[in-house]
């Protein structure tokens, strides 16, 4: 018989159905296995009337995985409103071991983060954390809908590279044959190169990865870029315009409870900073996490928004290729609940001043030559964001940790499973 998924089972039906033994519980003549696949958890019951079944039934543990084969049965007192009657049985995954850790977890027991992320492959099967990347899967199938829609060129991006644009801190080496490569910390120059290939508008969602020895609740050193690139842009607002109503489809598509407003706070640096002096976080050309906290906070209160983009950003914190904006930059920093998801800006397409603008940051732009040449070949204005798949579920979802939003997480102390 045919496999049944549990969300679509239908009472009057036979049917065979298959997962993993959710719970066990039940009687000295009846036997309630508690199922579970990926599309939700059934109820089945065994009774003592059938002897060879019930005698195979009292030796099962929990997350033995089986094929069980039965009617569906209206019954009110179970949670769905009905409940799969056992007439067969079949052992597909036996449980040899003792569970390193626990899939229903009861009374005191609540297994700390590390521990769980030890034994990853188990604690994803429990239905609350299988939600989450439920979660993110709408997130990354919104994602792509959007972009399609608008017309954007999906593309794919070396993650091996020779250089980067960003601070070379950031980067890990690795031996490439008979030289050294970097994995990639940003799409940013490839994004670029399709835009000035004649591609106009494209967009990624791939791997990036950030040497950073930051162990805090929002880093990670390897985590999955929404990156976009648009030519002909005008000025950072229409950049902004254009993250703003991803975000909002972002939030429709997943129900999270966000407060949006209308129109997202578009607040410049200077007057950012003025609202964190007043309330005594002292900061001069960068906000740092403990302030964007609280900034959320603020925000909240006076534009009754979870969201705000910072604008103007010093030109001293940000990279070579952002648009100057006297002692700022034309980008910004979209934060979420105190917490930034993303950053984007005007690209500077002009040779002359993306050379100086490099000189300024000791980079030398002649060295990179792939990256040097597109601005003397016609290289239209354009602009672009990038944002991080796991800060975006994290956050809107209000996770602790983001680690709980990544499938195996790695930071700076764990490279297993």
């Amino acid at each position: 018989m045919a496999r049944t998924y549990i969300k679509d089972l239908k009472v009057g039906e036979k049917v065979t159905v298959k997962g993993w033994l959710h719970e066990i519980r039940g009687l000295a003549k009846v036997k309630f296995l508690i199922l579970r696949d990926y599309t939700g958890i059934i109820q089945c019951v065994a009774t003592s009337d059938n002897e060879e079944l019930f005698k195979k039934v009292k030796t099962l543990n929990p997350e033995t995985v089986v094929e069980i084969t039965g009617s569906v049965v209206a019954n009110k007192i179970a949670k769905q409103g009905y409940e799969v009657a056992v007439e067969d049985l079949n052992i597909l995954g036996e449980v040899s071991q003792v569970l390193p850790i626990q899939v229903v977890e009861k009374g005191d027991i609540n297994t700390d983060l590390s521990t769980r992320m030890d034994n990853r492959f188990l604690d994803l099967r429990k239905p609350e954390i299988n939600k989450i990347f439920q979660f993110r899967n709408t997130i990354y199938k919104t994602t792509v809908d959007f972009f399609m829609k608008n017309d954007f060129m999906n593309i794919a991006t070396p993650k091996m590279t020779s250089a980067g644009v960003e601070s070379g801190a950031e980067m890990f080496s690795i031996k490439y044959f008979n030289t050294k490569a970097y994995l990639s910390q940003s799409p940013q120059i490839y994004k670029q190169m399709m835009v000035c290939s004649g591609f106009e508008k494209v967009f990624e969602i791939g791997s990036i990865f950030r040497a950073e020895n930051s162990n805090t609740t929002r880093h990670v050193t390897e985590f999955i870029g929404i990156d976009f690139e648009m030519a002909f842009v005008t000025d950072e607002n229409e950049l902004m315009d254009f993250t703003e109503e991803y975000i909002k489809e972002l939030v429709k598509a997943t129900k999270a409870e966000v407060k949006v407003p209308s129109k997202i706070p578009r607040v410049p640096f200077e007057e950012v900073r003025d609202m964190l002096n007043k309330k005594g976080k002292k900061i001069t050309d960068d906000i740092d996490p403990e302030s964007e906290k609280l900034l959320g906070e603020l925000v909240l209160k006076k534009y009754k928004s979870d969201l705000i983009f910072v604008t103007n950003y010093p030109w001293s914190k940000r990279p070579f290729y952002h648009v100057k904006n006297g002692d700022g930059t034309k980008g910004f920093d979209l934060l979420l609940r105190g917490v930034e998801i993303a950053t984007g800006s005007l690209r500077e397409h002009n040779y002359d001043i993306l050379k100086k603008q490099a000189e300024e940051k000791d980079v030398k732009l002649d060295d990179m030559k792939d990256y040097a040449v597109m601005f003397k070949c016609g290289a239209p204005p354009h602009g672009g964001c990038g944002l991080g798949m796991e800060r975006i579920t994290q956050n809107l979802l209000g996770l602790d940790n983001i680690r709980e939003a990544c499938f195996v997480p790695r930071d700076p102390d764990r490279l297993t499973p």
